[in-house]
């Protein structure tokens, strides 16, 4: 007969232990509303060997935010093969995917918890911004974006994000249509900057004639084309002069 005995952690195996403890209470609650006592509970540990590893709840916080952060920025990586809209669209999937997986964290951290006025916590949080709008850029095969691009790729982050706190406040709009929606509204953006550059119009023109009819851009111009009827003429002197 052999007798099971407990496997004493190393420093670094204890510390990721507590991390990916503490990320999964905070993914299912507040943070501030997660004590340590519930974390070493969690962890199957004392609560004087948590602060062993880390000084307090903040640290531990900032900690399990570097490891969300670090996985919310991958979610937007994306093979560059194939039409920019099926590309954008996969990437919104795995993006809500996250927002589901950890949503009073993600909530906490966007409209503020007990990381709010960290510095640290401020520019993970910006990485990820940056990390996805770099990914965008790479996508739309731009080595240097004009200033309008890179207005609406970082507005269109901007919008994936407040979009998704709004969703999580009672989800009461399907979860798929909004993914489908924020590629339509990324395409609205691109196509109202061209409007006004010719620049943003020469990116816009080289991207649609690869979008097939059946992907997220086709099915946007067909929604549109099916409102237009239906939409009264503007009268003559309530048009701007040329």
């Amino acid at each position: 007969m052999t007798t099971g005995v407990r496997r004493r952690m190393g420093v670094g195996e204890r510390r990721q232990q507590l991390i990916g403890v503490a990320l999964d209470l905070f993914s299912r609650r507040s943070p501030e509303d997660v004590s340590i006592d519930e974390i070493a509970a969690a962890a199957g540990i004392s609560r004087p060997l948590v602060y062993h590893y880390f000084p307090g709840k903040q640290s531990l916080y900032e900690a399990a935010l570097r490891r969300a952060a670090d996985e919310l920025a991958a979610r937007f990586q994306e093979p560059t093969e194939g039409p920019l809209g099926a590309r954008l669209l996969r990437v919104m999937g795995r993006f809500f995917d996250f927002v589901e997986e950890h949503g009073p964290g993600f909530s906490a951290l966007m409209r503020g918890g007990p990381a709010v006025g960290s510095s640290t916590a401020t520019a993970m949080i910006d990485g990820v911004r940056q990390a996805a709008y770099e990914q965008i850029i790479t996508h739309l095969g731009v080595s240097e974006p004009p200033a309008r691009l890179e207005l609406v790729v970082r507005s269109w982050v901007s919008l994936a994000e407040s979009t998704a706190l709004i969703w999580l406040d009672g989800r009461r709009i399907p979860r798929a249509e909004l993914e489908v929606q924020l590629v339509h509204d990324f395409a609205a953006l691109a196509a109202v900057s061209a409007a006004y550059d010719q620049e943003m119009a020469g990116i816009v023109l080289r991207v649609l004639p690869q979008e097939p009819a059946d992907g997220p851009f086709g099915e946007l111009l067909a929604r549109l084309s099916a409102f237009a009827p239906d939409v009264p003429a503007v009268p003559a002197q309530r048009l701007p002069k040329p």
